[in-house]
């Protein structure tokens, strides 16, 4: 009898110590093979051992022209795929950015206390901006130069411990955290300051025709992507025909052999193996027996989680977990935003 006590105070106090994580995901497109395996692989982990708050970041994806009948349908996607990939509402809070209204309003008020320089220096802003531009004309929507502030708004709201982050987007958390402590050595601590948790092992999935450049959900080629909703038939033409070399040598050299390694890499994470025992399977084997085995391996991975995706996205279940996660979100956002404002002089009629 009372080790069975014991065992649920200790369950107890496990639950009261979870530490805070936050991260969003923004529905431009659809979720790739590079999103499951860098992010959602690693959340579905996290939930059992964080108080993870999760967001749809349909704010951010407005920052570049969108279509609204499309972003509408890609947020119902990106949504739906989450809990389909392994997120479970009961473990973590899951909820759209703009259902919390706080974010937006964090959002400038943080943009008050960031500098030009500070946000012209953001990488990403440099490769977004450079695509908005036509030649002499250019029509860079404002918001690409400041969503960085609102980016710094979603984590800072939740006061979270961590931030899990690929290295492209650690210059956001870097900001981020500079703005936090600037505003505490200001007014007082009224933020948390979050430690960044690095994508396990920095691996990165890459372009499968150009593999020195990332995978992106939002690439202009469509055979240079493995997004999580393709069709047998469509991820199987893709890895056919993605880019290795001549040498039909099955090496791990990402410098050398780019292409053969991203699909090594693709293959390792999917079965939790070391690329030393990919090279043992593969010794002596050639470039179709590479291929046909990572075929395999996302065909095993992807056919369950879009089985599970087709089941969800019908009926009420969305909304009903999305109106429970901004609920949640929003009595803990509200309150965070309030402590900003009264200390920032915004709301007058409080001490």
């Amino acid at each position: 009898m009372f080790d069975i006590i014991d065992i649920v105070k200790k369950r107890r106090i496990n639950k009261m110590e979870k530490q805070r994580m936050v991260t969003g995901i923004t529905p431009s497109g659809s979720m790739s093979l590079g999103n499951y395996l860098g992010v959602v692989k690693n959340l579905v982990e996290y939930q059992n051992e964080y108080e993870l708050f999760v967001f749809v970041a349909n704010l951010h994806a407005i920052t570049i022209p969108q279509d609204s009948t499309s972003l509408k349908s890609k947020t119902k996607e990106m949504t739906a795929l989450y809990i389909a990939c392994g997120l479970d509402p009961e473990k973590m809070t899951l909820f759209l950015q703009s259902d919390v209204f706080e974010h937006a309003q964090l959002g400038w008020i943080l943009t008050t206390q960031s500098t030009m320089g500070e946000l012209s220096r953001m990488t990403q802003f440099k490769d977004k901006s450079s695509k908005q531009s036509e030649g002499d004309n250019i029509s860079i929507p404002t918001g690409l130069f400041t969503y960085p502030c609102l980016m710094a708004a979603d984590i800072l709201l939740y006061d979270p411990k961590f931030v899990p982050v690929g290295v492209d987007q650690k210059q956001h958390l870097e900001l981020s955290r500079d703005i936090a402590i600037r505003m505490n050595n200001k007014y007082d601590e009224m933020h948390v300051v979050p430690e960044p948790i690095l994508t396990k092992g920095n691996i990165k999935i890459m372009d499968l025709q150009d593999p020195t450049k990332k995978m992106s959900k939002s690439s202009d080629n469509p055979k240079a992507v493995i997004k999580m909703l393709d069709t047998p038939a469509e991820i199987t033409s893709k890895i056919k025909a993605a880019v290795t070399d001549s040498e039909n040598l099955i090496k791990y050299d990402p410098i050398n052999k780019p292409g053969v390694s991203n699909l090594m890499n693709i293959y390792s994470i999917i079965k939790n193996v070391s690329i030393d025992d990919c090279h043992k399977m593969w010794e002596g084997k050639n470039y179709k027996d590479l291929k046909d085995d990572v075929t395999q391996a996302l065909l095993e991975l992807i056919i369950p989680i879009q089985e599970k995706y087709s089941e969800i996205i019908k009926g009420d279940y969305l909304k009903e977990v999305l109106e429970k996660g901004a609920l949640k979100a929003k009595k803990i956002a509200h309150k965070k935003l309030n402590k900003v404002q009264n200390k920032l002089g915004i709301n007058w009629y409080r001490k």
